[in-house]
């Protein structure tokens, strides 16, 4: 087999000839991949055979930190490897490796390498997925399908495949029919938005440069093409231009984009019934404004100040004060320096311009737009002082900038310095506290930061404008009924992703934040519903734990407090997000980025002690910054927090921008400015493009204004840092409402981001590369893994019982005609159920719940395809009968139009007969004349009618227009009304909601006042108590100060007492000394216990850590183990799927092999049918035969009359005379013979018409015959090859049981020596462990009186000693080692006792085995008659088929000798004919003849003559009737005996049938025969599988006895060295000789029951050492303490003996390291 080879590096490159690759067709392309990747679900042969040994080969992905490679898994033994550890070879150069079980992924076989849908991979892994990507990707194939979800790759450069060609290709298709790409996905979309008239959102997730932008406007695309309106007003023209506007005023340059998105927006198509668009709007949001005035370092503006800078002209330039540039722009906003860049600029500048002009913006709108951007740059150019008064820093480019707005330098510089904007905040008293907050914070603000404020809200106006200009273009007045997003937000940034070692910016947190929001809707609709669903169902389904959401990483930026309504300046220790601490450290007078990290770090950041691995948020090594875990923890973003709360300050220079917009002294301005101040005056700043005409558009805007109105939003809708989670949460409301379809877009490489957004040619157009490293980070962040286990492992496609009935009976019809069409059931369950049991599917490929059906990913569109193709069988029956209903009145059309034109010829040739008739020439000149009159007068009175109506036109069109504009300005009035309702319902909602959080709040601090006001009277009570305490103090020492000075004065007299005060003092002291020494001891030994327990803590903790890896450790393989368990059940079930599949199949084939036989049945019927008709025409045949044979003897003598009748002519002719008297007789009798005559002549007629209508019969006949023996013959061949193909097969089936028989004869056989063979080696083992018993029995006798006194001698030691020193904690220890050993006495009896309880159930089972063997040898010889006798009745039947083959081609023989004869007879009767004509001419000449004889003299004798030969003709033809009649009386006869044989026929037929349905029984009973033998033969292999497990079952027991026997040899040398020792004290203490009897004979029960229980764990080979095998790993961290506590004790109470004892303990412990109880026991 030919194996893939890699290099195991991170970078894959594939060379791939772009030449060719271009030159190829798209469509060819993916018609070729979908062919082949659907060509690989039906394999062949050869194709199993290859998979096979792939499976064979154990092929395996081994995955290190750069990649992975393919490597096979080697077979090792038993014990030769580390636990967790195999043996892999590499394939690429065959190295042996030895690595964990964990970086060994399964492998899956080649024909997976392009498969379509990931979630069809056999073997589910990352590393799959990967190859599979790569390989699809060399492929140039970028899209891949993801369960229900889509893959996009990004190729970094324009591909050939979003052509008008690939279009045309996927439009009206289904997913199944073509291969993965965007447009299936639109499609799809665009088919369930019309199917259920839901709406549906295309979201695109993916990192910054993947691609989302360019696939959303493929996108569009492909759905303004397949669904343009009638006028085609959106054109993709039109979205080309939209999508150039929007790149120039929302793209710039970025580290990681070349033409990077910085803003998210919402394209919204609305479609009418028709599925046509009929409106479109754009909304926008998160617009990083302030990249206008400050941005990262390499970084661009927005690309429209370069595009007007370069490509502006002469005038506009002069116009706006261009003509020259400043050196230095505070903004940072230079011309490009490089000329290629300029005329780079200067094109995409033309290119806007024209996009503009297709949008509808006219010249004096763009001029606007320049005058506005003209005026940024000199703002920038202007700059600000940094010290002193805040002012411009030059005054000359801030009056170009006053100019340029319209306005004067005052106003402006007011606006931006003296910050005297409008508070537009909800009227709270609250939120009235908080603007003296701001207004403090805002007069903080330098002049720099009040500039680029001023600056970012111009610019955030224009980009507004910007938007409202392109729905203007975009919108519409039809009625529209659903609507299809296409969400599309800047992607994931992380600048290290680029080896950028600055922070990530507060914008950049912004958009990784919606970018997590949408990861977790994804989340949301991929597990949480899902799993919802089925637990409503009640459908089980078993999934590994789902790892966290990204819910950690989402609460350290927007988790809220309980108290969010109430804005108060007391930091509490309530945890809260970013978002919240931004807004509290603004308030706070105090705040810092450093405080607002320590908060951060404190709520969510990793405590002492706590590994960083479940945290979402880490300290950095740079100051200001901080680590933020994302996509799950797989990518930490390092944030730079300098500058955060400034941005976070509310600043009113935005407001002042839009005022300075709408006061401006430039009509163009304001009046562009002054129309939109009140429609969108709630989301100003956050969202644009909330104006629509549409009621979806309006629903859409309200929805969002409802967003920004209602609870914590109406409050704090003006905090600058929670307007960001308000305009995720709008965009998130609105995506919720409709059904969802990701996109998920991923990067290949980082490297070329740059290189391919600035230029083409700087990418290798041969080399396409992909990082294997980051690949894998996308999929870890996606949860790509998880979601295809759950599409594989779950339903994902499910129905209400009701709809799926009504969507798919059409495939049951004999249902739908037993119920009818639009029957009503009462249980819809019932009757899904009789559908799907009508529908043949496979169970597990559905499941039934309470409410709804659910199925497996596939079962759906299977079925969808057999209803189209129902379907289109039947649409064909009804074009058909609707095209022979338009034939038949085409031709009834044709019919009366042949009668017009028939009436036309008519009345044409009337007109010629009268066209010269005076009258008519009259009357044609007059009647003009007089209807003249007439016509004029009506004329005149039609004439005014028309004036009358256009006149009364124009007033109700005037009146049209004038309602109409009347109900635009009502709609409008209404919906602001509406708006500014639902705003003012909301405030009051908010309003009312703060005021009953801050009375509760008021409640709660008045409480808390009433009990510091009890704490503080209980505190002042205890202050004067202890000033009172005090000053009693004070009096006591002033006293005692006063009686030393007497007792100085009296030193004689008080002597006594100064000797008792030092004494005191010296007993003080001492007491003194004693407690600190006492202290200090008491400390040290604290000391020593806090390090001892901190050592222990340490040691805990480091175990805590080492269990938590192997918890991990393991988890992660259980999961690994789950995961392919989860991989095989599918394989499994697929499999189970195939098979029913080939029965089905089968049992059709059976069904058409009963219709063939059946059709063969009636061609045999119609063959003895010819044969019959064959005999009735070869009797037939042979009377015409006879019947000519007559008439040419009747020929013969009519010629022979006819000669002498001639003669007698001549002979009257030659008489001269005639008699007169019977002239008169001879005409009476001459006129009665020619009525005679023509008596005659009428029935020779009659029978010449039976002759011609018998021959007309006969050409029939053997045209049909002809015809049917043709047919008949072909027919029969095919038959007879049929049956001699069934023949072989049969006798191939026959053969091939002949030697399964054999073989399973033979399995048998060596079955039943290898039963012998185990019985005799469980004999013989059982023979020598009781002979090996009895040996040690008797050897342990022997010894037992030995040892008895030695252990007397011990006995009476630990006596001594205990008298001595006595230990309770001894005795325990022994305690515990006597409990031990007798319970590992007793789990050895209990494992022998089940070992023979299994050992006999062996024995039944093999007895039951033999029996299942005799009787099925008893069955195989039965069988084995029943087919000798089958074959015996074949060769019969083939004997018979054999003559009957004869016979027929006999009589094919016959019927073509038949057809000659015939063929002869038909000649010989048109001669016949001729001759008879011949007859009649000659007759007419006779008759003519006669008639001249009467006109003559006849004689009498002549006249005579010719009567008496009439009245032989006449005797003759009644001669013949005679004949003709028993001729039919014989053909009657042979009928009967044709009509016997065929009854004769059709009784050996049937009897032949029920020959073949008793050989079809006999082939089921062989089949179920197998099947019995089938399960005998796994019987048998249970049986081997349980015989080897005995076999090492007693080889683990001779281990076992080996092992036991060197302990008891341990123990005999332990002993010696004991007696020695007791010797020698025996002689230094003769007194100790005296030994108790009662002792003794403990002692010996003691040692006899330990005797007892080594006998016992000897004599267990005959049961099962797996239990103790459990138990003694199970113990395996016991028996340490035990010779810890042994070992402890011995040193406590032993004194010459410890060195002995402790000798022993360490060898026994080196000899056998598994210490089992049965160490102790000895």
């Amino acid at each position: 087999m030919e194996v893939h080879s890699w290099k195991s590096t991170s970078i894959i490159t594939f060379r791939i000839d772009m030449k060719a690759k271009a030159a190829e067709d798209p469509v060819a392309i993916l018609q070729a991949a979908h062919e082949a990747a659907s060509l690989s679900k039906v394999k062949t042969e050869e194709q199993l055979a290859a998979e096979k040994a792939w499976y064979n080969a154990e092929k395996v992905w081994l995955v290190h930190k750069d990649g992975f490679s393919l490597a096979t898994q080697l077979k090792t033994e038993m014990g030769s490897l580390p636990e967790g550890k195999v043996k892999v070879r590499l394939e690429h150069d065959g190295t042996l490796l030895e690595v964990d079980e964990d970086d060994v992924e399964k492998a899956n076989p080649l024909s997976y390498d392009r498969v379509e849908d990931l979630s069809s991979l056999l073997y589910l892994n990352e590393s799959s997925i990967l190859h599979t990507l790569r390989q699809r990707y060399g492929g140039n194939l970028i899209h891949s399908y993801a369960g229900s979800n889509l893959l996009v790759i990004n190729p970094l450069s324009t591909p050939a495949m979003y052509s008008e060609k690939v279009m045309q290709m996927f439009k009206g298709c289904r997913r199944e029919e073509t291969a993965p790409h965007i447009f299936a996905v639109a499609q799809s979309a665009y088919h369930q938005l019309l199917t259920t008239r839901q709406d549906q959102t295309i979201a695109l997730l993916g990192r910054s440069g993947s691609g989302k932008t360019t696939t959303c406007q493929h996108l569009l695309q492909y759905l303004v093409t397949i669904a343009a309106g009638s006028g085609k007003v959106y054109s993709a023209e039109k979205w080309q231009a939209v999508y150039s506007v929007l790149e120039a005023f929302g793209n710039c340059s970025t580290a990681m984009n070349g033409n990077a998105s910085r803003f998210s927006h919402i394209v919204s198509l609305d479609f009418d019934q028709a599925g046509q668009v009929a409106s479109a709007s754009v909304q926008t949001m998160l617009l990083e404004k302030f990249r206008v005035t400050r941005r990262p370092e390499a970084e661009s503006s927005f690309n429209v100040f370069y595009y007007l800078m370069a490509g502006a002209d002469a005038s506009l330039k002069t116009e706006l004060h261009f003509n020259h540039f400043a050196e230095n722009n505070t903004f940072g906003l230079l011309p490009h320096s490089k000329p290629e860049d300029k005329q780079k600029a200067t094109q995409q500048f033309t290119k806007l311009q024209a996009a503009m002009k297709v949008l509808g913006i006219s010249a004096e709108e763009q001029k606007t737009v320049w005058l506005i951007l003209g005026a940024i740059y000199h703002l920038g150019a202007a700059g600000a002082t940094k010290a002193g008064r805040k002012q411009f820093a030059r005054h000359e480019w801030a009056q170009k900038a006053a100019y340029l707005l319209g306005c004067t330098l005052e106003e402006l510089s007011s606006a931006i310095f003296k910050q005297q904007g409008k508070s537009t905040l909800p009227r709270s008293v609250s939120v009235r506290q908080s603007t003296d907050d701001t207004d403090s914070s805002v007069s903080k603000a330098t002049a720099a930061e009040c500039l680029e404020s001023m600056a970012s809200g111009l610019y955030s106006e224009l980009f507004t404008l910007i938007i409202s200009l392109i729905n203007r273009a975009l919108k519409s007045s039809q009625h529209s009924l659903c609507s299809l997003l296409i969400v599309d937000t800047p992607g994931f940034q992380n600048p290290r992703q680029v080896k950028n070692q600055r922070g990530a910016t507060f914008e950049e947190l912004c958009h990784n934040y919606a970018q997590e929001r949408l990861q977790m809707l994804f989340q949301e609709r991929t597990f949480v519903r899902e799993l919802e669903r089925y637990k409503e169902e009640n459908i089980e389904i078993t999934l590994d734990d789902l790892e966290p959401s990204p819910s950690r990483s989402l609460a350290v930026i927007d988790q809220s407090s309980s108290q969010a309504l109430v804005r108060t300046l007391s930091r509490t220790d309530e945890a809260r997000g970013l978002f919240w601490l931004m807004e509290e450290e603004v308030l706070q007078p105090g705040g810092s980025e450093e405080t607002l990290l320590q908060r951060l770090f404190s709520y969510y950041g990793p405590s002492e002690g706590e590994s960083t691995g479940r945290t979402a948020v880490l300290k950095s090594e740079n100051a200001h910054h901080f680590l933020l875990g994302h996509s799950y923890g797989t990518d930490w973003v390092e944030y730079d927090t300098r500058g955060w709360l400034n941005l976070a300050r509310q600043n009113p220079s935005p407001q002042n921008a839009a005022n300075l917009l709408q006061n401006s002294q430039k009509k163009s301005i304001s009046g562009m400015f002054v129309g939109r101040s009140n429609s969108a005056a709630v989301l100003t700043g956050s969202i644009a493009g909330l104006e629509g005409v549409s009621q979806l558009a309006l629903r859409r805007a309200t929805g969002m204004r409802k967003t920004f109105t209602t609870g914590m939003a109406a409050v704090k809708k003006k905090s600058l840092c929670l307007q960001i989670k308000l305009q995720v949460d709008a965009l998130l409301d609105t995506v919720r409402r409709s059904r969802v379809h990701f996109v998920h877009c991923l990067l290949p490489r980082a490297e070329v981001l740059r290189a391919a957004g600035s230029s083409e040619e700087s990418c290798d157009p041969g080399l396409m590369q992909m990082d294997v490293a980051l690949l894998r980070a996308q999929i870890r962040g996606f949860k790509l893994l998880d979601s295809l286990r759950i599409y594989r492992q779950g339903y994902p496609d499910h129905m209400v019982f009701s709809e799926f009935r009504r969507r798919f009976d059409i495939l049951a019809p004999h249902l739908t005609k037993k119920l009818g069409r639009n029957y009503i059931v009462k249980d819809e369950k019932r009757a899904v159920e009789e559908l799907l049991e009508s529908l043949e599917l496979e169970k597990s490929s559905y499941h039934m719940g309470l409410s709804r059906v659910f199925f497996r990913a596939g079962t759906v569109a299977k079925l969808e395809g057999q209803r189209d193709e129902h379907t289109r069988q039947n649409i064909t029956l009804f074009q058909a009968a609707c095209r022979g209903f338009l034939s038949r009145q085409a031709f009834k059309k044709r019919k009366i139009q042949d009668l017009a034109i028939r009436c036309v010829q008519k009345n044409i040739k009337k007109n010629h007969g009268v066209k010269d008739w005076p009258w008519w020439k009259l009357f044609t000149t007059v009647r003009p004349l007089v209807e003249v009159q007439l016509t004029e007068e009506q004329i005149r009175g039609k004439d005014e009618e028309i004036i009358h109506l256009k006149l009364k036109l124009e007033k109700v069109e005037k009146e049209r227009n004038e309602l109409r504009l009347t109900s635009d300005r009502m709609e409008s009035r209404i919906t602001e009304l509406t708006a500014e309702l639902s705003d003012e319902r909301n405030s009051a909602e908010s309003t009312s909601q703060l005021l009953e959080t801050e009375t509760s709040e008021r409640l709660r601090l008045e409480k808390d006042m009433k009990d510091m006001q009890v704490k503080f009277d209980s505190v002042k009570k205890q202050m004067e108590s202890m000033e009172m305490e005090i000053m009693e103090a004070r009096l006591l020492h002033a006293s005692e100060l006063n009686g030393e000075m007497d007792i100085e004065v009296d030193v004689d007299s008080g002597g006594e007492w100064r000797l008792k005060y030092e004494r005191a003092i010296r007993d003080m002291d001492f007491t003194k000394k004693k407690l600190h020494q006492e202290m200090d001891d008491k400390l040290e030994t604290e000391q020593q216990n806090k390090r001892h327990l901190e050592r222990k803590f340490a040691e805990l903790q480091a175990d805590q850590e080492e269990s938590q890896r192997s918890v991990q450790q393991l988890k992660k393989k259980c999961q690994r183990l789950a995961a392919e368990l989860q991989d095989a059940k599918l394989h499994l079930e697929n499999q189970e799927g195939r098979n029913h599949e080939l029965e089905r199949k089968q049992r059709k084939f059976d069904v058409e092999k009963n219709q063939a036989q059946e059709e063969l049945q009636k061609e045999r019927n119609l063959r003895e049918k010819l044969a019959r008709d064959r005999d009735m025409l070869a009797g037939e045949m042979f009377t015409i035969r006879q019947q000519l044979e007559e008439k040419d003897t009747e020929l013969c003598t009519v010629r022979v009359k006819i000669e002498q009748l001639e003669s007698e002519v001549q002979d009257l002719s030659s008489t001269e005379s005639k008699e007169e008297a019977s002239l008169a007789k001879v005409k009476k009798q001459l006129r009665d013979l020619e009525a005679k005559v023509k008596d005659q002549e009428e029935e020779l007629d009659e029978q010449a018409g039976s002759i011609q209508m018998l021959e007309q019969a006969k050409l029939r006949l053997e045209m049909e015959m002809e015809r049917l023996k043709q047919t008949h013959s072909k027919e029969l061949d095919s038959k007879d090859e049929e049956v001699e193909e069934i023949r072989l097969s049969c006798s191939k089936k026959l053969k091939q049981m002949e030697v399964q028989i054999e073989e399973e004869y033979d399995d048998k056989q060596r079955v039943l020596r290898e039963k012998r063979d185990l019985e005799s080696k469980l004999m013989t083992a059982q023979e020598q462990v009781c002979h090996k018993d009895v040996e040690t029995e008797k050897r342990l006798r022997k010894d037992l009186k030995r040892t008895k006194v030695l252990l007397a001698d011990a006995q009476i030691m630990l006596d001594h000693l205990k008298t001595n020193v006595p230990s309770k904690r001894e005795i325990a220890a022994l305690k515990n080692k006597l409990e031990e050993s007798e319970f590992a006495c007793a789990a050895a009896v209990k494992a022998r006792k089940s070992m023979e309880l299994e050992i006999e159930d062996l024995h039944i089972q093999m007895d039951d085995i033999t029996k299942a063997k005799m009787s099925l040898e008893e069955q195989i010889s039965r069988v084995q008659r029943e087919k000798n006798d089958l074959q015996s009745r074949f060769e019969e039947d083939q004997e018979d088929m054999n003559e009957l083959m004869k016979k027929h081609k006999a009589a094919v023989a016959q019927s073509t000798r038949d057809l000659a004869q015939i063929s002869d007879l038909q000649i010989q009767v048109e001669e016949a004919m001729k001759e008879k004509q011949e007859i009649h001419d000659k007759l007419h000449s006779l008759q003519s003849q006669l008639e001249f004889q009467e006109q003559s003299m006849v004689e009498k004798s002549l006249v005579s003559r010719q009567e008496a030969k009439i009245r032989e003709l006449e005797t003759k033809l009644e001669y013949e009737k005679t004949q003709t009649k028993r001729l039919e009386s014989l053909v009657t006869r042979l009928k009967e005996n044709l009509e016997k044989m065929t009854e004769e026929r059709d009784q050996r037929v049937t009897s032949e049938n029920r020959e073949k349905d008793q050989n079809k029984r006999m082939q089921r009973q062989i089949r179920d025969i197998k099947e019995e033998m089938t399960e005998l033969s796994k019987k048998e292999t249970e049986a081997s599988r349980k015989k080897h497990e005995l076999e090492m079952d007693i080889e683990s027991l001779e281990a076992a006895n080996q092992s036991l026997q060197a302990d008891l040899k341990l123990a005999f040398k332990r002993i010696g060295d004991l007696q020695a020792a007791m010797e020698d004290e025996m002689e230094t203490d003769d007194d100790d000789d005296l030994i108790n009897s009662g002792d003794e004979s403990d002692m010996d029960s003691e040692v006899e029951d330990r005797v007892d229980g080594v006998k016992s764990l000897l004599s267990k080979s005959k049961g099962s050492t797996k239990t103790l095998t459990d138990e003694g790993t199970q113990k395996t961290t016991s028996p340490p303490l035990y010779r810890l506590h042994s070992v402890q004790d011995d040193e406590d109470n032993t004194g010459p003996e410890k060195d002995t004892t402790q000798t022993g303990r360490t060898n026994l412990k080196d000899i056998n390291g598994d210490s089992q109880p049965s160490e102790s026991a000895a």
